[in-house]
């Protein structure tokens, strides 16, 4: 089975409140502007490339930050390829019955949602390995904070010899760093550690871990405070009935997440995660995941509930 590094990059809308989203059938948070991918030989190493300039069609406009961060402009983009042909070169380019690696799973999110607005098939994607995982599991991680791609290159000694933020050069620096891993027994031990992690962030589930029955996306805020303020104040419905749901207060899991517990009167209790995320370029946006939460994790969320606010300490003033 053929291992396939892919990055993306893309666009966003100039502000969360453009009027591009009046006419989108979903909440696009970023369009597709390159892909970039490496093939991993038999030994884990970079192998063949490839690389595809996307022309958007919704956020035709380079966000200035974008820009910046990247060196893509409209001049640029204007020759790239549609998104339906660049996927279409990459499908090939890919053959059959591969396995998909990123580095943290904002790439596999956005394309996603690129496919479905562009209404193309999403069967290939299948699960995608977040190769930030298998890095904080076999160099001993345990804060289980994301780590940069630059602090794992820094972590191995790996030169930069690739542009960063270009698809291209970071799929490949992100191959080089799993030729640095013992990738044989990262990949033997992801799914026991994914399932870890999917029930001590959830708090409980069956024995294959909760399965959420809906998953949004908020628009990119410029601040925290913003974004949070968004976030307190929207309303949850129930998914059956459509009404909205009582919902308790956010109750704090640390590293940005929250959740807190919504109930309907006549189809029972149901589990909201947020987690915040700040954009590389800028922003803020808030990943949301709705459960039908059982006994166990409504016993959770009120065991976590009860726990003490922890205060921050203020430092103090020097004489």
């Amino acid at each position: 089975m053929p291992y396939i590094v892919i990055d993306l990059e893309w666009n966003q809308a100039m502000s969360a409140k453009s009027s591009v989203f009046n006419h989108l059938p979903i909440h696009l948070r970023g369009e597709i502007i390159q892909i970039g991918a490496v093939k991993l030989n038999e030994d884990f190493t970079p192998g063949e490339e490839f690389q595809c300039d996307v022309s958007p069609v919704w956020f035709k406009k380079m966000h200035y930050k974008v820009k910046k961060l990247t060196g893509f402009d409209n001049a640029r983009l204007a020759h790239g390829d549609s998104f339906p042909a660049a996927m279409e070169k990459f499908l090939a380019w890919c053959g059959p019955d591969c396995t998909f690696m990123t580095w943290g799973y904002d790439d596999s999110g956005i394309m996603e949602q690129n496919c479905i607005i562009h209404d193309l098939d999403i069967d290939w994607m299948g699960q995608w390995i977040n190769l930030q995982l298998i890095y904080n599991m076999l160099t001993e991680d345990t804060d289980h904070n994301q780590k940069s791609l630059e602090t794992a290159m820094e972590h191995f000694g790996i030169e930069q010899t690739r542009v960063a933020h270009d698809a291209l050069g970071d799929a490949y620096n992100t191959a080089l760093v799993c030729s640095r891993l013992d990738m044989a027994r990262g990949l033997a031990g992801y799914g026991d550690l994914v399932h870890h992690l999917s029930r001590r962030t959830h708090g409980g589930g069956g024995q294959d871990g909760p399965e959420p029955i809906e998953h949004t996306v908020s628009p990119v805020y410029d601040t925290r405070e913003q974004l949070w303020e968004a976030v307190d104040q929207s309303q949850a419905v129930c998914p059956v009935c459509g009404k909205a749901l009582e919902r308790s207060r956010w109750v704090s899991q640390g590293d940005h997440r929250y959740m807190s517990l919504a109930t309907c009167d006549e189809h029972g209790s149901y589990l909201c995660r947020v987690r915040l995320r700040h954009e590389e370029i800028g922003g803020w946006f808030a990943n949301r995941l709705l459960y039908q939460a059982d006994e166990e994790m409504v016993n959770s969320f009120h065991d976590r509930q009860a726990r003490p606010r922890r205060r921050r300490r203020r430092g103090k003033k020097q004489a």
